[in-house]
């Protein structure tokens, strides 16, 4: 995948530089189109923000693929809302990686649904907030402008077992967040830059524990 990004990014800047294949990208128009069709009237992301939809939304999901590792079984997406990264990861793994989709917005968890079907997507879309309890360990768990990092991680630990992956697309403030959670949890970080917003990281995290557990 390319780090490049032409001012005019759309559908084929967005094939050349994730790789896409023709299928999955014509399946990834139609779910712009969806999002499009569903915006105008529920307003699921900004309308300013998709103006620049290929880059801000689908390119900046597409771009945790490249982190799956091979043999990914199960993937967890916290905090769906309109489906980045989940529905665009879901698709660009499809058949290969059973994807479940959390949340709480009962409006967003519709369209998730749709959005789902028009796509012909074997996902789990879930219209409940992630509150503590027993949950099967999942192989990756992603998230995207969902919370700073100490709401975040209480999350994904719900979903981790010592060999998950989670992979968060997060703003210049990840390392203040890394900095304000160091004292409570333990994990191994990696930030990776990010491929669509020359401010933004992919922040990679692997044996994630609560501090004093082993």
């Amino acid at each position: 995948m390319s780090a490049s990004a032409p001012e005019s990014f759309g559908p084929e800047e967005f094939a050349a530089a994730s790789g896409v294949s023709r299928e999955t990208l014509a399946h990834l128009k139609d779910f712009v189109a969806l999002l499009t069709e569903w915006n105008e009237k529920h307003n699921l992301v900004s309308a300013k923000s998709m103006e620049d939809v290929w880059r801000r939304h689908v390119w900046d999901s597409a771009q945790l693929a490249r982190y799956v590792p091979d043999g990914t079984q199960t993937l967890v997406d916290l905090g769906s809302g309109a489906g980045f990264p989940g529905i665009v990861l879901a698709e660009m793994l499809r058949s290969k990686v059973a994807v479940s989709l959390y949340e709480s917005t009962g409006k967003k968890a519709e369209f998730l649904k749709a959005a789902a079907a028009r796509l012909d997507l074997q996902v789990h879309v879930h219209n409940e907030r992630i509150e503590a309890k027993l949950r099967p360990a999942a192989d990756v768990v992603t998230a995207r402008a969902l919370a700073p990092l100490d709401k975040l991680l209480p999350y994904a630990q719900q979903f981790a077992s010592r060999q998950t992956i989670c992979l968060f697309l997060k703003g210049q403030s990840v390392v203040s967040e890394l900095t304000a959670i160091r004292k409570s949890w333990r994990m191994k970080a990696l930030q990776h830059p990010s491929l669509s917003d020359p401010s933004g990281v992919v922040l990679e995290i692997r044996e994630l524990r609560h501090a004093g557990r082993h």
